[in-house]
């Protein structure tokens, strides 16, 4: 197995540790602190929260097709710009691999000019050393492109992390949807058995159904049946009330977690992509000045012929 790669995703897993240490909640998780210091017991703990069965479960509601009445606008707006940053750093990405394709074919190419100084060098007498010296500069110059571009990957790593990041933030904003479509359906089966009751209590019938045709058919139900039909709605009311009260609770308190996380999110990104991208252009710049200095060389080696 390449060391180079192992090594990237040593550092990767690492960074990933981190962040997921520093996060106030997970810090504090029972689990996490098993799998630091616990290597073969952490994975019986985690079998035993039954996270696969949510997991799943969670995931056919993320995959579901819904639309909610009501999404809050700041939600909204986060998708959307987590859709835009990965997007815009996805073309960044590309675009630096193309520019490291190109640079990496340039710097190989100069290997070319270290052989011909390197072979030309061997016909000349007063000039050999000079070409000679010149071509090892050239050499020396296409060879460090493989140091340069494995630093570069280094400085990739970090765009890439913000397209799981971005990814991760719909998932937020996608859960953000299905609790608040949970509330409205909640809210909305309420709303029908307290039609349905008031239509029972009163007898007139607000909306066409089956029932109401039967009742002008074969006359209304008999007393007993009517009351029993009452406290059997009204219990079904309480219960879709409790339900709404659970589901506007847990609406909130995702609201207020994941907000939190999100502003956190913000800071640390902010902070992140301007290191990655100031390491990126100081790295550059080295390159370039590592090329100055190669073909600096190479002129001092010319003028000694």
């Amino acid at each position: 197995m390449d060391p180079d790669f192992v090594e990237r995703r040593r550092i990767g897993l690492e960074n990933f540790l981190l962040r997921v240490a520093s996060h106030p909640g997970l810090s504090n998780d029972k689990i996490l602190y098993r799998f630091l210091t616990e290597e073969p017991c952490w994975k019986e703990a985690v079998y035993e929260t039954g996270f696969q069965d949510k997991a799943d479960s969670r995931l056919r509601a993320f995959g579901a097709t819904f639309r909610v009445r009501s999404p809050q606008k700041c939600f909204i707006d986060m998708k959307q710009y987590s859709e835009e940053l990965q997007s815009h750093t996805s073309q960044l990405l590309r675009a630096r691999a193309r520019v490291a394709d190109r640079v990496y074919a340039v710097y190989k190419v100069h290997g070319n000019y270290g052989r011909v100084f390197s072979e030309w060098s061997g016909v000349e007498k007063v000039m050999g050393d000079g070409l000679q010296s010149a071509g090892h500069h050239m050499d020396s110059y296409a060879a460090s492109i493989d140091e340069i571009l494995e630093e570069e990957e280094h400085y990739a790593d970090q765009l890439k992390e913000y397209l799981c990041y971005a990814e991760a933030l719909r998932a937020v904003c996608r859960k953000h949807e299905l609790t608040q479509f949970e509330l409205e359906t909640a809210s909305q089966d309420l709303i029908t058995k307290k039609q349905q009751r008031d239509e029972l209590a009163t007898g007139m019938v607000r909306t066409f159904s089956f029932k109401g045709v039967t009742n002008k058919l074969f006359g209304q139900e008999a007393p007993e049946q009517r009351e029993a039909r009452l406290t059997m709605l009204d219990e079904l009311i309480a219960e879709a009330e409790d339900s709404v009260r659970v589901k506007t609770a847990e609406r909130e308190e995702h609201v207020q977690k994941a907000w939190a996380d999100i502003l956190r999110f913000k800071e640390e990104k902010d902070k992140d992509l301007r290191e990655a991208l100031l390491s990126y252009a100081a790295m550059q710049i080295n390159m370039c000045k590592k090329g100055i200095q190669v073909w600096s060389n190479t002129r001092e080696s010319f003028l000694k012929m």
